[in-house]
């Protein structure tokens, strides 16, 4: 049924096994998605968006890499914002609303298209190993399927248990059943394991919804897009969301139920995402808060579904319903289905290396929530990597890691190998030290060439890379060459309450004021006519007008990251024993046997090791 040995298997079809199977297909590794429903792949099981807060700079580096998560948000999106615009431009963050079964069924055709990439519909439910090494899997029909590497993504369905009320019942996500086998088999090969929870809110029927009684929230007037090809295009017209909130009246009803709630009668006993709470966890936390806002997004262009975030909740669902029956726009209410919350196994991070693949078994990596993580961007980029990762394996080549000076999918990695989690880790701008780097307008900059040489970003988005970045420096070149005249520059000075000048000076200076902007330049005749005879579009404007407005912050935390990433040359031997190394403290040595840090930048960044200790280790290790 299954002839020869596959290159990658990789187990489960959500955010994170889409990008892994995609990845390692692309770099012309023979790979076999498993799964067990082929209709469900990259489900949004939750909220349908993707982007936000850090999680739009992921977005961007995944399509920089040559991921699908960016053309597939495109062409399913039905809004677009970029948030906080009223920030600097590290903080700015791409997000769309997206068509929940447009989002499916284009990753659908997308894996369909892509070459060296089979499917199988079935559950999993054991790994074949021969000593340390991985050989291939089981399915719960008995078929064994070889492979060299096998990448597990298996989201929330490892014992996976839904709990509405008191009532529970497995399963992985809402009417599919939960996968069994692989977590007992890890644990009995020396793995340690967790258990997670998170949740989901109501999903209702728009028709019985009164929008006039909310706020409405459309998108950006002029929006963009995700991807950075030109094969998608910036949407035409976009659907509105809509905001109102919660009530003293509605808290006093969700407190009716919380006797019956699993979050506070004991049934549940695993860590939720700190900061995408319950609806219940947040009026009993927040309890002097006399509301909270619920955003009120459509699932689709057509469907009357619609998700109400901000409600998520595992309460009997007739406290659900009595609840929302009392928010302002919500007096109709009916329910497609009631919120949830759901358990699932998850195996501490700490036991993987940089690359995702696990310490113990050779050829056996990880992606996705497995890994502790929440959010399809996080579990997205992940599997991007274990896929590439894992190609790079069978090919016996050096693995593919990157710094948290060069992205955030790096920042990610590092903080879950190196300081591993104990609740649902979520992906924030304020976790990237180099942020100011780590933008979303310049992923492509960034990550492309390295996509490129591993051969998943095509050669048409390296050429776009390239004009974009030459466009954008002889843009900036023009700016440090070409004077204005007091008599064109003190008017648009004067109209932004900015000093006149009184000779001649170089529009550089200039357009680096601080309330200067790239429209009042363009008034400007050398500008204009600059821009219009090189036919500079906005991304390649905006990209020079940050590169001048921010070159001071950027130079500065590059010299910063300069120095931090010369540690990340000085490597560590593996499986070195830190408890020779008697002048460290008990506790850095206690962490650092228990981590095994590949290089001394990582085991400086572990909790509990002091800079003497690194020190100590320096000297060591130069012995």
């Amino acid at each position: 049924m299954f002839e020869g040995i596959y290159d990658v298997i990789v187990v489960g079809g959500g955010h994170a096994g889409s990008e892994a199977a995609a990845a390692a297909a692309n770099m012309g590794s023979r790979t076999l998605l498993v799964t067990m429903n082929l209709q469900n792949i990259a489900q949004m099981s939750c909220n349908p968006a993707m982007g936000g807060i850090a999680k739009g700079q992921i977005v961007r580096e995944i399509d920089a890499l040559g991921g699908y998560s960016g053309i597939v948000s495109d062409t399913s999106a039905i809004q677009f914002k970029m948030l906080n615009k009223s920030k600097g431009p590290a903080m700015w963050s791409p997000r769309v609303q997206s068509d929940r079964m447009r989002f499916a069924e284009d990753w659908r055709m997308l894996l369909e298209q892509t070459k060296n990439l089979d499917f199988y519909q079935e559950m999993v439910v054991g790994l074949l190993l021969q000593g340390e090494k991985i050989v291939g899997v089981k399915t719960s029909l008995g078929l064994e399927i070889k492979a060299k590497t096998v990448v597990l993504t298996n989201g929330t369905f490892l014992n996976g248990l839904i709990h509405i009320g008191d009532k529970n019942f497995g399963g992985g996500r809402a009417g599919e059943k939960a996968a069994t086998g692989i977590t007992e088999q890890l644990v009995s090969l020396g793995f340690e394991s967790g258990r997670m929870k998170t949740g989901t809110p109501p999903r209702v029927d728009g028709r019985s919804l009164d929008f006039s009684k909310m706020i409405e929230q459309p998108g950006d007037f002029n929006p963009q897009k995700f991807s950075y090809l030109n094969t998608t295009t910036p949407l035409q017209s976009q659907r509105s969301c809509h905001m109102t909130h919660t009530s003293l009246e509605v808290h006093d009803l969700l407190r009716d139920g919380f006797d019956r709630s699993p979050m506070f009668n004991g049934r549940i006993q695993s860590i939720g995402p700190r900061y995408c709470p319950s609806i219940e966890d947040k009026i009993n936390r927040f309890s002097e808060k006399e509301r909270h806002q619920i955003f009120v997004e459509p699932e689709g262009w057509n469907t009357v579904e619609y998700y109400i975030n901000g409600f998520s909740t595992s309460l009997p669902e007739d406290v659900q319903y009595k609840a929302l029956r009392a928010v302002k726009g919500f007096e109709n209410v009916r329910f497609f289905r009631p919120g949830y919350a759901i358990e699932y196994d998850y195996f501490p991070p700490t036991q993987l290396t940089h690359s995702l693949e696990t310490k113990p078994i050779s050829g056996l990596f990880f992606a996705g929530q497995i890994n502790g993580t929440t959010g399809y961007e996080e579990a997205a980029s992940q599997g991007l990597m274990a896929g590439i990762n894992a190609s790079l394996k069978v090919q016996n080549k050096a693995p593919f890691i990157l710094r948290r000076d060069e992205a955030y999918i790096g920042v990610l990695i590092d903080d879950l190998i190196t300081k591993g989690t104990e609740e649902p880790y979520r992906m924030f701008t304020s976790r990237a030290e180099y942020r100011t780097l780590l933008r979303q307008d310049n992923a492509d900059l960034r990550l492309t060439p390295k996509g490129h040489a591993l051969g998943i970003a095509s050669d048409n988005r390296l050429r776009r890379m390239e004009l974009k970045l030459k466009k954008s420096n002889d843009f900036v070149e023009f700016f440090k060459t070409q004077s204005v005249k007091p008599a064109e520059a003190n008017p648009v000075l004067v109209s932004k309450d900015s000093s006149p000048i009184k000779q001649s000076d170089k529009m550089f200076k200039i357009f680096s004021r601080p309330n200067i902007t790239i429209n009042d330049v363009r008034k400007f005749e050398a500008v204009e006519a600059y821009i219009q005879q090189e036919d500079l579009d906005d991304e390649v404007i905006e990209q020079a007008e940050i590169q001048i407005k921010y070159s001071g912050y950027i130079q500065k935390e590059k010299n910063n990251a300069d120095k931090l990433t010369r540690l990340e040359y000085v490597k560590i031997p593996k499986n070195f024993d830190y408890s020779q190394v008697k002048s460290m403290s008990y506790e850095a040595r206690e962490k650092l046997n228990a981590v095994q840090p590949a290089t001394v930048a990582q085991a400086s960044r572990i909790s509990g090791v002091s800079p003497n200790d690194i020190s100590v280790l320096l000297v060591f290790i130069g012995r």
